[in-house]
């Protein structure tokens, strides 16, 4: 498993946490606030498919 194959779902989250910050400082509160749910968002869903790809994988066992 490649570096981005394994830690997009962490970069995804980062850059989206910056892009909340910016939106923040430059006045947007509210669009910050809601860009500020993505990363939570991002990292359960990452965590929810890589717990299904390895239940599927268990089962053909």
């Amino acid at each position: 498993m490649t570096f981005l194959e394994k830690f997009y779902p962490i970069i995804l989250a980062f850059l989206s946490f910056l892009y909340s910050i910016y939106l923040w400082f430059t006045g947007n509160l509210m669009e910050g606030i809601y860009v500020g749910l993505w990363p939570v968002t991002i990292l359960a869903f990452s965590i929810a498919i890589r717990q299904r790809r390895n239940d599927d994988k268990n089962s053909d066992s």
